[in-house]
């Protein structure tokens, strides 16, 4: 542990002192650019055999980013697929980040994971969450960048596949689960904190187009349904969520300004905060204030409505939002100039720092940074886990149609050889990652499964009756993609004549064979 000048052991390195005295003792003792550092959070790359990233042309070092940056909130990427290994890489930068002059630890983050909702089980989104927690708290994963809860009333637009759906109310039921499940009763050491995205709500994309690119900037309510998706961020203040994430999106034909969301201080302070009383952190989605080329392409930042702004001016907005740190940037300088130029309080910053820093105080990172590798090894992906999330994929396949009871036929050996011999019905599996207007391939098929990211082997437990397929469709299938334009983007459920409604999902039919009886 880390002693003053005087040999004694800060306050906050005190575990007896209450978490607010520990918070407000560190933040008097960092510099302005200890604290614009913290108010970034960016991608962190590992370097060969789960090493330290040493940086290159595109990508700065972690003894840069944590060292002369100040950050210390990192969304993990790379190909460490060993458990032990991540947890030797976290432990890596765990030190590093406590080599610094105050020694402020890390929580690492990692993509979404799929989406139960076919299933409808609450009780199993929960297990689920709780298996997932005690993955992560194992490798030193203490954030989750999920869940996404965003409605999915636009089929078009191509993030869907990680929502729950488009109904605001199984949406809200499952996400409190998820939540609950990662965090437990209340957040403390054995927890993982979550981020619930995208506020207020991406679903209603103009056009199904999306926000990560300039020609899809526009979130747009033809139907006067702006509070149909708020539902699910009001379940989850009320769960107990710590943190939220706006989305890029700029509003059109609402009262609200038509600028980004993170951008937004209508959205961000007077709604969320304000209105719906949420205390948490908010984090701004990736890439809002400096433009970039990723794998060739020029990517503009997205400030939407505000594009011809300079970064300071972007940093300075987002500030004035109520955002607390900028997601996928590490430009710290730029907030030291705006609080050196006297455009931002230094006290305005120290609000954002007191939720951070709170954040970490109460997972225990301060007094436990480290983690065990041998641990991780036993822990992450073990049998009992593996079962569960296998039983899973077959349990959530969606049965949506099923002509003559073909599938049920194939469980019998008999009856599976005497269709070979006459010709072999057509059995699709479709990958329904969003709503698919499919009604020729329905019409063709023998049998049509719906399928949510399950693999090869559970598709055939379950077209040939191992398992059975208890999943409901979480959204309409469309007619047509004339019925998905004529629609409404912020409607649920409002393509003319689907093919199949939200909850359509068949079950097997039982053929009993009867017996003659001698007497």
């Amino acid at each position: 542990m880390r002693s003053n000048d005087n040999g004694v052991l800060p306050i906050y390195r005190k575990s007896s002192y209450c978490v607010d005295a520990r918070v407000e003792d560190l933040i008097s003792r960092m510099t302005l650019e200890e604290k614009a550092g913290q108010l970034f959070q960016t991608q962190l790359y590992q370097g060969p055999n789960g090493m330290l990233h040493e940086g290159d042309s595109t990508t700065n070092s972690t003894d840069n980013l944590i060292g002369e940056k100040h950050m210390t909130h990192f969304n993990l990427v790379g190909d460490i697929t060993d458990a032990r290994q991540v947890a030797e890489f976290v432990n890596l930068v765990q030190q590093r980040a406590l080599d610094t002059r105050l020694g402020i630890p890390w929580p690492a983050q990692w993509p979404e994971t799929l989406g139960l909702a076919a299933l409808r089980d609450v009780d199993l989104v929960k297990k689920f969450a709780e298996v997932a927690r005690e993955e992560y708290i194992a490798v030193g994963i203490r954030s989750a960048l999920h869940p996404q809860v965003d409605l999915a009333t636009e089929p078009r637009w191509a993030r869907l596949g990680n929502t729950w759906g488009e109904n605001a109310t199984l949406t809200s039921e499952l996400l409190v689960a998820y939540i609950q499940g990662f965090q437990g009763k209340e957040l403390g050491p054995p927890s993982v904190t979550t981020i619930t995205k995208h506020f207020p709500g991406g679903g209603p994309m103009q056009g199904g187009e999306d926000s990560h690119f300039t020609y899809g900037k526009n979130q747009t309510y033809p139907g006067r349904n702006f509070e149909y998706h708020l539902q699910p961020f009001k379940a989850a203040i009320a769960a107990g969520a710590r943190q939220m994430m706006p989305y890029y999106s700029r509003p059109t034909g609402t009262m609200y300004e038509p600028v980004g969301f993170s951008f937004n201080k209508q959205i961000g302070t007077d709604l969320l905060r304000r209105q719906l009383g949420f205390k948490g952190i908010v984090v701004t989605d990736w890439g809002l204030i400096t433009d970039t080329v990723i794998l060739g392409q020029d990517m503009p930042a997205r400030a939407w409505g505000l594009e011809n702004t300079t970064e300071l001016q972007r940093v300075a907005r987002i500030l004035d939002a109520g955002c607390d740190q900028f997601g996928g940037e590490q430009r710290p300088e730029l907030v030291v100039q705006l609080v050196k130029e006297g455009v931002v309080a230094e006290e305005r910053l120290d609000d954002s720092l007191r939720r951070l820093l709170r954040e970490k105080f109460i997972l225990g990172l301060f007094d436990r940074p480290f983690v065990d590798p041998e641990a991780a090894a036993r822990i992450v992906g073990n049998d009992y886990f593996a079962r569960l999330g296998n039983d899973t994929q077959r349990r959530a396949y969606t049965l949506l149609a099923d002509k003559n009871g073909i599938l049920s036929m194939l469980q019998s050996e008999k009856a599976r050889q005497a269709s070979i011999y006459s010709r072999a019905p057509t059995i699709v599996d479709i990958n329904m990652d969003r709503p698919a207007a499919i009604p020729e391939v329905v019409d063709a098929a023998a049998a049509v499964l719906a399928s949510y990211g399950s693999g090869g082997e559970a598709f055939l437990d379950v077209v040939f009756g191992i398992n059975e397929p208890e999943g409901k469709l979480p959204f309409d299938l469309p007619r047509s993609m004339h019925a998905v334009v004529e629609s409404m983007e912020d409607v649920p459920y409002d393509t003319k004549d689907p093919v199949f409604r939200f909850g359509h999902g068949l079950r097997y039919t039982r053929h009993c064979e009867t017996a003659e009886v001698r007497r």
